[in-house]
């Protein structure tokens, strides 16, 4: 009986995963091969109306440095912000930070920090952290257009907890919840969001890559706080009250990856990576990002992409995103314990932006 039991239950989980890899299989040639206006079109119309738009920026270095094309290959801590199912190949313990210089010259910066741990043979668990600043903004009234009264800082706020886990040697699948936190003056808004990925890895040496993500899916958000209130006369009366004025909801900038990358083995050491993802927006135009990676005994790694979207080659007000395309960015990695397969790594990258000088990434990742 108890050799019975086991067979079942190895041919129920054999099961589950050729259900899933037909799932991932047949939604990629259906998204692919037939995409209508509703699921994969950047709706133009919408532009502007959603909000939370901090959702839509990649805060690490290494995967800005090709445009963040890289879905279906993205690993560690990383891919919490791309493709959580990347997350299941952390080995042991990875833990990142980064810091980006946003449209250098605007004030505007990045901090990002986390960490990935893997708590079963299969599945990993993650903790992520992006606060983004704007500075001191002078404290301006209808009566005083000019400000001189005081000072306020914006704060931008999102944490987000994963769990991915390795359902075969060729399926990896993950989750993450986000907690959004915006804050402005005397007014807030929160929200909760969710990601979910799955990537599927094939190939005589796992150099065929897919992968799909959905994004920023929740409710709608609003602003509320003391920042909305005002005194007011009642009708006929010189009595005064707090009038409290409604924000209205705002959706959250949910969208679709779908990627795929192919490994280019050149001989031991070189390492050449072709990757393509394309993403459906929600509240804008779709986005099409390609890149190549060239990697040297995983010590020494330069990558470049290109960002592409409806008009990006054209001037403003045709243009309707401050990237103007190009993309590049460069990571050392030091290798600590060759055994154990722990390293250390620094990635820089850059973005070219119009207006503003570009956006500078720089951060360190130790994986043990």
């Amino acid at each position: 009986m108890h050799s019975k039991n086991n067979g079942l239950l190895m041919i129920n989980t054999e099961t589950m995963k050729k259900v899933i890899l037909n799932i991932f299989l047949i939604s990629l040639l259906v998204l692919v091969l037939f995409p209508s206006n509703s699921v994969l079109a950047g709706n133009e119309d919408r532009a502007g109306q959603a909000g939370a738009s901090e959702l839509l920026i990649f805060p690490f270095a290494r995967s800005q440095g090709w445009a963040a094309c890289n879905t279906s290959g993205i690993r560690g801590l990383e891919a919490m912000y791309l493709n959580v199912a990347g997350t299941a190949f952390t080995q042991k313990t990875q833990v990142a930070f980064s810091y980006t210089d946003w449209l250098k010259g605007s004030d505007v910066s990045i901090s990002a920090f986390g960490f990935t741990q893997r708590v079963s043979e299969t599945a990993v668990l993650g903790l992520s952290v992006m606060n983004m600043k704007f500075g001191e903004i002078d404290i301006t009234t209808v009566n005083q257009p000019e400000g001189g009264i005081g000072k306020f800082s914006p704060n931008l706020l999102n944490i987000g907890v994963s769990y991915a886990k390795a359902f075969s040697n060729s399926i990896y699948g993950g989750i993450v919840f986000k907690i959004i936190s915006e804050s402005i003056a005397d007014n807030s808004a929160q929200g909760l969001s969710i990601d979910a990925g799955i990537q599927y890895v094939t190939g005589e040496r796992d150099n065929i890559k897919f992968g799909i993500a959905l994004k920023n899916v929740g409710p709608a958000m609003k602003f509320d706080g003391d920042g909305l209130t005002f005194r007011g006369n009642i009708l006929g009366s010189d009595n005064q009250l707090t009038v409290q004025h409604r924000s209205a909801n705002f959706e959250l900038p949910a969208l679709l990856n779908i990627g795929a990358s192919y490994d280019f083995f050149i001989g031991e050491d070189h390492t050449i990576t072709a990757s393509g993802t394309f993403v459906s927006n929600s509240f804008q135009k779709d986005n099409f990002l390609i890149g190549l990676e060239y990697n040297f005994k995983n010590m020494f790694m330069f990558r470049a992409g290109y960002h592409y979207e409806e008009g990006i080659t054209k001037a403003m007000p045709e243009r309707t995103t401050a990237y103007t395309g190009p993309a590049a960015g460069v990571t050392i990695q030091v290798p600590l314990k060759k055994e154990e397969g722990s390293n250390f790594a620094i990635d820089y990258a850059y973005r070219a932006t119009n207006p503003y000088q570009g956006i500078h990434t720089i951060g360190a990742r130790i994986s043990f």
